[in-house]
């Protein structure tokens, strides 16, 4: 089965019985589950595994007891067993059970590498979210350990799966309707970034700050930090590159068969916010060359949107057409006044999914994104082929969107050679591809995984 009828019969497929699909695959034994990270989207993309498998779901790890607690009981509630899933507080724990078949990682960025890791190393197979790591040698390190443990590893890139995207692809790209592409933009203008300055103040007593922390530069509790703020600190993330281009990147990446950009450069800063402590940039302008044609990036959390219809999206621009795509919707504009241009909105299921009209925090647009994701994760699982978003693609629209962040911090534009894994000329650069770990932790290798 080809990925356009996997995306025309999944619909249909959950009225006549919802896990057919899924025992034809995977056997009548459900697989055994294990969320690292409860927060927001990991519980997000545990629902849409639940929705569409026969999973029982019976590890839970978070440093927060309350999202611990909180991400437990939804569960017992939402899979078909009703159990009660264990809790942990510590992964390393979780995963020394090594009785679980599939790991979901959604920690902030800065724990993905080793949770992952430890996870491909115990047997699980692993859905990652975005970006897959937080400096390149990390994601080296997790491909090396995905390949070395045989273990499939699929990135929470869902663009990928985004029923529209697909169409778009089939109806207006392969068909050549665009004819010969010379440039791609990609941009955000949501106003994201936090632009407060809370003091600073100890942590509530029922985090544990240190081991959220974990590997990387330990910092006062702050509560902008947590929950669902930590993105504004490049201690924890790769600010706003790292979390809404890599979704751009990839899918551009993906669309047009695009591999590694040939150089990397970005110019920015904090520009505007400059009273605010979030310490990502609030403006920022990157260059992805690519042999094909050069793709950029522009993000700014000020300021009015160029097109309110797309606020987040890409433009692709060919000799004989142009496509926008987002989230919500793709426009085909033609160069010919005699064609007629094309629009297509985002696919809903909440009649086949009545759940998603009422949890708690969906982005109820991506909800079937995720879902199809999660199904190609099974679908790679039970022939042990590489999924549509496998670890290493992750790992090349991850390192790009870093390696731009590299070149805005050094004024220079980055030459990496994959091959290598080195700056091209520039052993600073090459030294900052991997970060320094917080004492008591120590850096993935990719050579010793």
């Amino acid at each position: 089965m080809n990925r356009r009828q996997f995306f025309m019969c999944g619909a249909a497929a959950v009225t006549a019985s919802q896990f057919a699909w899924a025992q034809d695959l995977l056997g009548s034994k459900p697989k055994r589950v294990g969320l690292i990270g409860c927060g927001w989207y990991g519980k997000v993309d545990l629902l849409r595994l639940i929705q569409v498998a026969p999973v029982e779901v019976v590890s839970l790890c978070d440093v927060d007891r309350k999202m611990l607690a909180d991400a437990a009981a939804i569960v017992a509630s939402r899979q078909r067993s009703g159990k009660t899933p264990r809790t942990y507080a510590n992964y390393q724990e979780m995963l020394k059970e090594r009785d679980l078949d599939i790991v979901l990682v959604a920690t902030p960025d800065h724990w993905h590498a080793l949770a992952m890791i430890e996870a491909v190393k115990a047997g699980a197979d692993v859905y990652q979210q975005k970006p897959i790591s937080l400096d390149v040698v990390e994601g080296q390190a997790m491909v090396a350990a995905a390949r070395k443990y045989g273990r499939v590893v699929q990135v929470g890139t869902q663009r990928r799966s985004t029923p529209h995207l697909v169409e778009a692809i089939d109806q207006i790209i392969k068909p050549g309707k665009l004819g010969k592409i010379g440039h791609v933009e990609m941009y955000c203008y949501y106003h994201m970034r936090n632009r407060t300055a809370p003091a600073n103040v100890a942590p509530p007593d029922y985090l544990d700050w240190d081991a959220f922390t974990g590997p990387t530069t330990m910092r006062p509790f702050n509560p902008l930090v947590h929950p669902r703020g930590w993105r504004n600190f490049m201690e924890y993330s790769n600010g706003i590159v790292g979390d809404m281009c890599i979704h751009l990147l990839d899918a551009v990446r993906w669309m047009l068969d695009l591999g590694w950009p040939t150089r990397v450069s970005s110019q920015g800063g904090i520009l505007v916010q400059k009273q605010a402590i979030a310490n990502t940039p609030d403006t920022q302008h990157a260059t992805f060359e690519f042999p094909e044609f050069p793709v950029t990036w522009t993000h700014r959390t000020w300021g009015s949107t160029p097109d309110p219809q797309y606020p987040w999206g890409a433009t692709i621009y060919g000799e004989k057409g142009t496509l926008k795509f987002s989230v919500m919707s793709y426009d085909y504009i033609p160069m010919d006044k005699a064609e007629q241009p094309i629009h297509k909105d985002v696919t809903y299921e909440l009649e086949e999914y009545p759940e998603d009209k009422t949890e708690k925090d969906l982005e109820r647009h991506t909800a079937p994104a995720v879902r199809y994701q999660m199904k190609d994760f099974l679908k790679s699982i039970a022939d042990r082929s590489k999924p549509v978003a496998d670890i290493e693609q992750g790992h090349i629209s991850t390192a790009s969107c870093i390696l731009a962040n590299i070149a805005l911090a050094t004024g220079r534009t980055m030459h990496f050679d994959p091959q290598k894994h080195v700056v091209v000329g520039d052993k600073e650069a090459t030294r900052l591809l991997a970060r320094p770990y917080r004492k008591g932790y120590v850096h993935p290798d990719p050579a010793k995984v």
